[in-house]
């Protein structure tokens, strides 16, 4: 054991040259910065966080308020803090700054989760601790002590294994029955694309189908590792662009493919990139290319607290999307366990969920129109998931007891259909909603969905 540590601690602390992960510091945070004047531009901050009445929590976050109007000046500080972040100018403040802004406004709402929004907080996380700022900055160039142009491997490859663990998990998840031999949902998205000039009549082929469910489950399986090989590398990026890109035509799944495009750029050999920047250096002294020897190093007492907050990270993102096994019914049917564990794309799933209000003393029952609480997007979100109906049960008892109802009962039928299946009734319709809470712990008024769905 001893020695496997000592063999470990050098592998880790391994010196490579600084200029790739400074270079993916400003590639990211310039993707970031034009997320947020996307999100500006396109009105998706009124529209998502300043003009719905209602916002849903995540579990343990309900301190998580939305701000009005101020969203805006969030959104500003996100973007400016992005640009700063980008230019490695204050980066230690600027990388807080875009880390706590982000991750405030992926918590206003989980109408709006997406998984590369989870992706870009866990990424932002570690950013903070990594000597990103060490080439390739002003703060380079403000401050010469902090100029290195050698960093500890591990600092690279902590980004790596994130990646990894995205993509590896992905192709994991497509192992399941639904997926490869049932090619749900492709299947039935991919008619829907039969209008796009060349290639459309062939999405209409079900082989079509099958061939991008097996595809796309051996690429997230097998391409970090083809990355990380030197003479596959370049085949590998170029795979990762015609990948993206024909995922981003095909489906609505926002800036995505953008991000890992963008975040592949990290496997690239240090040394190319390092020696690439130096060429560069040779025609502008001007640039903050560093050309000095110099080994980051990490203090003493915070190597140590870093190191071992790294380990417990990973060993949480390991273990976390695990967390499923431990609640029983169909994955699929009950999502407990679903957010959070990369799982992209991998239902078709629409319910109608209808509510009715009791008065507890005198019986009289109410209709719930659901427009006039939620949007289209919180409505939709809400027929299909566990924690969307209790939430949406207590802001409704809360509404109708300010009324003047007696201690409001919330009963819904709510029927779910899933990758094609037949819709089946969701909720026990007998079941109290009010009563219930929001918690780890399976609800076990979700009724089965009389089937399942074998794999991972």
């Amino acid at each position: 054991m001893p020695k496997l540590r000592i063999i470990s601690k050098a592998y880790l602390g391994k010196p490579v040259y600084s200029a790739s992960l400074s270079f993916f510091r400003m590639a990211f945070g310039l993707m970031l910065l034009g997320s947020t004047i996307r999100f500006w531009l396109r009105d998706w901050i009124e529209e998502l966080y300043i003009r719905p009445q209602y916002f849903f929590h995540y579990y343990g976050f309900e301190w998580i308020k939305p701000l009005g109007s101020y969203t805006y000046l969030l959104f500003a500080v996100c973007g400016v803090s992005a640009l700063f972040f980008a230019l490695g100018w204050y980066y230690r403040i600027a990388s807080v700054l875009l880390f706590l802004s982000f991750t405030y406004i992926e918590l206003m709402d989980k109408t709006n989760y997406l998984n590369h929004y989870y992706f870009v907080t866990l990424v932002l996380f570690l950013m903070i601790w990594l000597p990103a700022h060490a080439n390739l900055s002003i703060d380079a160039m403000r401050k010469p002590r902090i100029a290195a142009r050698f960093i500890p491997q591990w600092t690279l490859g902590s980004i790596r294994l994130m990646m990894g663990i995205v993509y590896v998990y992905a192709g994991l998840a497509k192992l399941n029955s639904d997926w490869l031999v049932e090619a749900m949902p492709l299947r039935l998205w991919l008619p829907a694309k039969n209008d796009l000039p060349l290639f459309g009549p062939l999405f209409s082929q079900l082989w079509v189908a099958y061939f991008f469910s097996w595809f796309g489950a051996l690429y997230d399986l097998t391409i970090p590792f083809f990355l990380l090989n030197r003479k596959t590398r370049p085949y590998a990026y170029a795979t990762v662009i015609v990948f993206h890109v024909l995922t981003s035509i095909l489906f609505p799944i926002g800036m995505f493919p953008y991000i890992m495009i963008v975040s592949a750029l990290i496997f690239f050999d240090s040394a190319d990139l390092d020696a690439f920047f130096m060429r560069i250096k040779r025609f502008s002294s001007s640039l903050p290319v560093v050309t000095n020897n110099n080994m980051f190093t990490f203090a003493p007492p915070w190597r140590r607290v870093v190191v071992g907050m790294f380990g417990l990270f990973f060993i949480i993102q390991l273990l976390f999307p695990w967390r499923y096994l431990l609640m029983p019914g169909e994955l699929f049917w009950t999502e407990e366990g679903y957010r959070f564990s990369w799982r992209v794309m991998l239902m078709e799933k629409m319910g109608y969920a209808q509510f009715v209000v009791k008065d507890a003393v005198t019986g009289e029952k109410v209709g719930v129109n659901n427009n006039d609480f939620l949007t289209k997007n919180q409505e939709k979100m809400m027929a299909t998931q566990s924690d969307f109906i209790v939430q949406y049960a207590a802001l409704l008892h809360d509404h109708y007891k300010a009324a003047g109802m007696n201690d409001p009962e919330v009963y819904a039928t709510i029927y779910v259909g899933l990758n094609g299946r037949r819709s089946r009734l969701y909720v026990d319709t007998t079941v109290n909603l009010a009563k219930e809470r929001d918690c780890f712990k399976h609800k076990n008024w979700i009724l089965p969905m009389g089937g399942n769905i074998y794999g991972l």
